[in-house]
């Protein structure tokens, strides 16, 4: 039978990881669902570390054998150097589900929305314009196209553009921003586009400083990623508003600096300034709707957990939608309820993440120390530890 082209049963608003996971999982209910994607991102999206664990999240959806090489780069664990000048290290591979990603976001992304094409998801694309409820059913505006629909995610990202419409607020706890580059790495290694299968070149590195932390990836052919992170307010104080001083900030750090070449004069042409903040929806599900990954709540990129959550949160949601449909009418406030309950146990993780460094008296860490203070670093308070 051919279902009604604008008539879906779920319209999930966002093509990355949340809402390809919410619709790949409302599908495989047998629900008919049009994934709505803007395009292309109109900015860099930064290469992301990845989780082992995330490997039965994706394996759960059908898509981890969908993933093309190019986008998923292995990565064999964590360096940090927090609360101490030396290196700390996580191995994965020690670990029950193997290494963990490097992942390219804009083909990481595409290749999820194949598969959910594959799974019989519609894709449109353009961007919601109105929404309004009537008679129980979502009225929606599409670019130029009206569609109607029981049900609605909201996987529209961290301005959560379809929650705030429909009457929810977005509660920031910080202003974070990363200031990103791509940089060259030093003395190419041919065993490979991302160099040698094992090594240091192939895990993420952190490193705390006076105004915030660095963070460095691998990249293909010899590049990185390299960010710093701090408050939005911080940055010009920190020097990292023009690419010549973030090179300099670069040249004083210990083993981030020993990644990429910052002795020699060749600052990155440009800088990327993203939002990095912690945030959360609130509520995140009303009647017919739900959010589902950064839409839902935003977390610190200190705990590298952003696409496990985007998924995660996805697949929640889409079980959420269908209880609900199913008869369980309280099957939304359910999982509006388990995604504060989540966040609060991660701001405390965050703050005893946070306060386990004490060696900087500067306004960053500061403000970082009096949410420290009512919590005890535990063995776990380390970045990245919540992978």
């Amino acid at each position: 039978m051919t279902r009604p082209r604008n008539r879906p049963d779920v319209l999930v608003a966002g093509g990355g990881p949340a809402g390809v996971a919410a619709a790949l999982t409302l599908a495989s209910q047998g629900a008919d669902v049009v994934l709505l994607h803007p395009g292309p991102p109109a900015r860099w999206r930064v290469v992301e570390s990845l989780a082992p664990v995330t490997r039965l999240l994706l394996q759960g959806l059908g898509v981890l054998d969908r993933l093309p090489p190019e986008c998923c780069a292995p990565c064999y664990g964590n360096q940090s150097s927090w609360g101490g000048p030396d290196l700390t290290a996580t191995d994965f591979l020690r670990g029950p589900y193997g290494a963990g990603w490097h992942v390219d976001r804009g083909p990481f992304d595409a290749a999820l929305r194949r598969a959910a094409r594959a799974a019989g998801v519609r894709l449109h694309t353009g961007s919601v314009r109105s929404v309004a409820r009537k008679d129980g059913r979502w009225q929606v505006t599409v670019s130029d196209t009206a569609m109607t629909a029981p049900y609605l995610v909201d996987a529209t990202g961290a301005r959560a553009r379809l929650a705030r419409r429909l009457g929810a607020q977005v509660v920031h706890h910080d202003h974070l921003v990363a200031v990103a580059a791509e940089v060259v790495g030093p003395g190419p290694r041919h065993d490979g586009p991302y160099g040698a299968e094992a090594g240091p070149e192939r895990t993420s590195l952190v490193e705390s400083a006076a105004f915030g932390w660095w963070y460095t990836a691998p990249l293909p052919f010899g590049r990185h990623v390299v960010m710093a992170v701090t408050d939005a307010d911080l940055v010009a104080g920190a020097g990292l508003r023009t690419p010549q001083g973030w090179w300099a900030a670069l040249a004083v750090t210990r083993h981030v600096r020993a990644r990429v070449p910052a002795h020699r004069p060749t600052a990155p042409r440009r800088l990327c300034v993203l939002s990095a903040g912690t945030s959360r929806t609130v509520p995140a599900a009303g009647p017919g709707w739900v959010a589902a990954g950064d839409a839902a709540a935003v977390t610190d990129p200190i705990a590298a957990r952003g696409i496990t959550h985007a998924l995660a949160t996805g697949i929640a949601a889409a079980t959420a939608l269908t209880e609900e449909a199913g008869g369980d009418q309280r099957a939304l406030g359910r999982y509006a309820a388990r995604v504060g309950a989540v966040h609060d146990e991660f701001l405390c993780a965050r703050a005893a993440c946070y306060g386990a460094e004490a060696r900087w008296d500067t306004p960053f860490w500061r403000r970082r120390r009096t949410a420290a203070d009512v919590t005890s670093p535990g063995p776990d308070a380390t970045p990245g530890s919540s992978r």
